[in-house]
């Protein structure tokens, strides 16, 4: 006997639920961060990977998420509240860009190890959007953070790689990166998206929305040990120019 076949969720009410985006606060170190009890989804990326914009974009506001003026200037975790009627279901976390060769390696450093205490240890961490820039690819540092949340990726923690900017690519080009970009991303969820073309802005919601409305978040660990670059790595983040528009 063959079940139901059950209908196809409607984009519009994830789109929906991500409008009612709004600032909840804002936490220069992790012991200013609140705790909750919803489900927390962390945005995270290199610095002019297009973070802000996807962030901005799939919240269909123009002034959620503030991209500085100077790239890597911005340090501090924001949360954003999610839900309707003034209710919070979910909470979205916009983490500091890295990898900008302009900020003193000392900052770089710090932020490296303060993510990786969040993305280690925060309870209610339900999923992660690592945003990358499809021109250059996953950069050392992005597998590095990705190194220090598999743990928890293996234990249920959610992955969504956003190859943002697709726009700027040929089709065999898209073809390409996402192909490769699958096989480094351990199993998470890889997608091109596009903020001026709207490119896969609707199944990044869906699934964003369906992350937010399952099970409970993957467990935390207690000791998190911060990413570290090999010296070389350092050096060449220290040359690297920031990604072009």
């Amino acid at each position: 006997m063959n079940l139901p076949v059950p209908p196809p969720f409607d984009p519009k009410v994830a789109m929906g639920w991500l409008h009612t985006a709004r600032f909840l606060t804002t936490a220069p170190q992790l012991q200013h961060l609140p705790e909750l009890d919803v489900p927390e989804i962390a945005f995270v990326g290199r610095s002019n990977a297009g973070k802000s914009t996807c962030i901005n974009t799939l919240t269909q506001q123009h002034r959620l998420a503030f991209a500085s003026k100077t790239p890597g200037r911005t340090q501090s975790i924001n949360l954003f509240s999610l839900g309707k009627q003034g209710l919070t279901d979910a909470v979205l976390a916009d983490l500091p860009g890295y990898g900008y060769a302009a900020v003193p390696k000392a900052a770089k450093l710090r932020w490296q190890q303060v993510m990786a205490s969040y993305l280690q240890t925060r309870i209610n961490l339900k999923g992660v959007v690592l945003m990358c820039d499809p021109r250059l690819g996953m950069t050392e540092l992005d597998e590095i953070l990705l190194d220090v949340i598999r743990p928890r990726v293996e234990q249920g923690l959610k992955l969504l790689v956003l190859l943002t900017k697709a726009d700027k690519l040929t089709r065999a080009e898209g073809a390409k990166v996402l192909s490769i970009v699958r096989l480094q991303a351990g199993g998470g969820e890889v997608r091109l998206f596009s903020a001026l073309k709207r490119q896969g802005l609707e199944e990044a919601g869906q699934i964003l929305w369906q992350w937010a409305h399952e099970d409970p978040p993957a467990q935390a660990t207690s000791r998190p040990a911060a990413p570290q670059a090999s010296s070389e790595a350092a050096a060449e983040l220290d040359d690297e120019p920031p990604a072009l528009d």
